[in-house]
């Protein structure tokens, strides 16, 4: 079966083709294709491999908001040209979508009818900018590949077993009825990384405590117990929890009253500063990636190094109250690109967690590839660097619930 997932961004249209079949393994295998557009309104990059090891990369300079006919462009690769490894697009059996928040009544992937994509755009005004690409993506590829099933899975849908205590805001409890609560984001991996974690230590994931880390521009934790996702930073939006690269994170809401109150701000240059001013770019000064705080704080620059600083603090305490959620931890895990990628975030987030029972192995850390168990022999918890595999969590997802 060729599936073929898209996971659509506000900023970047990423693509993948896998060939599975039915009694395809759990662990996962690498796409046949993997396609990247990005854009940042004034110019449109293109990257392009395959499993022959032929590459393509291309940019546009000019606006573009990855619309249909960037996206037709994308995937007409797979089908055409030297980076093909399909003859047609008839040969693709079945597109698979990241959807970022499926609300309250979308928990479970599903193949996706009108009803579907109406219930998606219900929500939409939660996760604007991520359900909306998301609903663009499902538009462009019934275009593209019409008649084709496709199935949505969704990133909340693993946060669904989140218990009252943790759901629900302590605020009116009437909140709860208009669907106000803790939903949870970054679902599709937590889930992975758990089921790899208990695979790599060779254990039952039913009987492992695990915290993962999701570090990427967006930041989340996962509390999860028995395979089951039992606490998480993110909230009713993306927004909540860890300092991420753009995203503040959680805040004491009467700053926002106090500036409303003062005139200096309003309600759409709030949701403008929380959500693409702060973070490591409105701490730092310097960028929202961390490789570039690090970089600046090497060199001296005070306010990167004070980003970096609050980005572990926030890490390192958020870490310890998912263990206390869970009432111990068996497992660390650290994945996304920061997650995967920084010695030193995962070095200092783990200093002050001896008291949990880790130790982390320095030498391993530094040089660290995923996948791969960083912790010293001792260590009573196991700490985990493992690569993000969300386009394939998604396309064994379709291979389950595809009619073919």
């Amino acid at each position: 079966m060729k599936i073929l997932v898209l996971n659509s961004g506000s900023s970047s249209q990423k693509s993948a083709l896998f060939e599975l079949g039915t009694d395809s393994p759990d662990h996962p295998v690498p796409p046949v294709w993997e396609g990247k557009l990005e854009w940042d309104g004034t110019k449109e990059t293109l990257s392009i491999r395959n499993s022959h090891a032929k590459k393509i990369q291309a940019t546009r300079e000019g606006p573009s908001n990855g619309g249909s006919a960037s996206l037709g462009a994308l995937l007409g690769n797979l089908w055409s040209g030297e980076t093909a490894v399909v003859s047609s697009r008839e040969e693709i059996d079945v597109i698979g979508h990241r959807i970022v928040h499926g609300g309250a009544r979308l928990t479970a992937p599903v193949v996706i009818t009108s009803e579907v994509t109406d219930a998606i755009a219900r929500v939409a005004d939660i996760a604007p900018l991520h359900n909306k690409s998301g609903l663009e993506g499902i538009r462009i590829a019934e275009a593209l590949l019409p008649g084709k099933p496709q199935v949505a899975v969704f990133d909340t849908g693993f946060h669904r077993t989140l218990p009252p205590a943790a759901a629900v805001y302590p605020g009116p409890y009437e909140w709860l009825a208009q669907g106000i609560r803790r939903y949870g984001f970054h679902g599709i991996n937590h889930e992975y990384c758990a089921q790899r974690a208990a695979h790599m230590l060779k254990r039952d994931l039913s009987r492992l405590r695990i915290v993962t880390c999701h570090l990427g521009n967006g930041c989340s934790l996962a509390a999860v117990d028995g395979g089951r996702s039992v606490d998480t930073t993110m909230g009713f939006t993306p927004l909540e929890g860890l300092m991420m690269g753009t995203r503040s994170g959680s805040m004491d809401p009467g700053v926002l009253f106090h500036l409303l109150r003062r005139e200096t701000a309003s309600a759409a240059s709030l949701d403008d500063i929380l959500n693409h001013r702060s973070g490591l770019v409105g701490i730092s000064g310097v960028s929202s990636d961390m490789r570039d705080v690090l970089e600046a704080a090497g060199q001296g620059n005070q306010r990167a190094k004070l980003a970096f600083d609050i980005f572990v603090h926030r890490l390192e305490t958020g870490i310890a109250a998912m263990a206390g959620s869970l009432g111990g931890v068996d497992a660390v895990v650290f994945t996304g690109g920061i997650g995967e990628n920084s010695a030193e975030v995962r070095d200092a987030a783990c200093a002050k967690l001896s008291f949990l029972g880790l130790e982390l192995d320095r030498e391993k850390n530094r040089t660290a590839q995923p996948d791969l168990d960083i912790a010293v022999a001792q260590s009573t918890v196991r700490v985990l660097v493992i690569r993000a595999q969300e386009d394939w969590a998604i396309a064994r997802e379709c291979a389950r619930l595809s009619p073919q």
